[in-house]
């Protein structure tokens, strides 16, 4: 349990919270919206009508507005763990009432078992203290039948796409995500990228948990994956 990962994340979060949707587009070289498309089409093409969808580690709640706007009949709930980020995502979905946002850590969800359809989580698992931990957590708040999709970065297994990954996301994004002020803070989020797991190892991790009908989808070269599970 890295408790000091899980209080680093935080403080980085709660500092970036203000410029985090800007800077995810700049450092994304745009990209970031087609990709999180996937995952929002995935969720409005499955969702049954009254459907309860939790959007975990939601952020600045860009994924958990684009469903709750496209379906009107479904419930969305986005949860995160700061406090600055889901005082941005109220802000952006103050005239939507399907949407809601809670103080939640993904470690340790509140939620009753067996209480959504869909549990989304975008860039933020490998940002978490404990992946089993947390893919636990999302199965046991899931129906028998609900759906786990997850979008995260990784570094590709491409031996000639990797340098230029590196070179891109090490030295480049820092200074366009963060500039001077926040560079130390978007350093963060090439390590973590480099610390998670590598694809074959969340298929794994994902078939250990109990999820089964496991698909996977590879965006820019395998830098970003599209994961679904189903709980049966």
């Amino acid at each position: 349990m890295d408790k000091a990962k899980e209080r680093k994340v935080f403080e980085i979060f709660q500092q970036i919270s203000a410029r985090y949707d800007r800077s995810n587009d700049r450092i994304s070289l745009g990209f970031q919206k087609s990709w999180k498309k996937y995952l929002i089409n995935d969720v409005i093409n499955m969702a049954k009508p009254n459907s309860k969808i939790l959007d975990l580690c939601s952020g600045t709640g860009d994924i958990g507005i684009a469903i709750a706007k496209k379906r009107c009949d479904v419930n969305v709930i986005g949860a995160d763990f700061s406090p600055n980020m889901l005082g941005e995502a109220r802000e952006k979905s103050k005239d939507l009432s399907n949407i809601s946002f809670a103080l939640e850590n993904a470690c340790a969800l509140s939620y009753k078992d067996s209480s959504f359809d869909i549990v989304t989580i975008s860039f933020g698992l490998r940002n978490t203290r404990d992946y089993q931990k947390v893919l636990g957590e999302i199965k046991r708040v899931l129906k028998k039948g609900g759906f786990i999709i997850c979008l995260d970065s990784f570094v590709p297994d491409n031996i000639i796409v990797r340098p230029f990954y590196k070179l891109y996301f090490k030295y480049l994004m820092p200074v366009i995500g963060g500039g001077i002020s926040k560079i130390k803070a978007y350093r963060w989020l090439y390590q973590s990228t480099k610390d998670f797991l590598k694809k074959s190892e969340l298929i794994d991790l994902y078939k250990k948990i109990g999820f089964t009908n496991i698909e996977s989808k590879s965006l820019m070269f395998g830098a970003c994956l599209l994961i679904k599970g189903k709980k049966v």
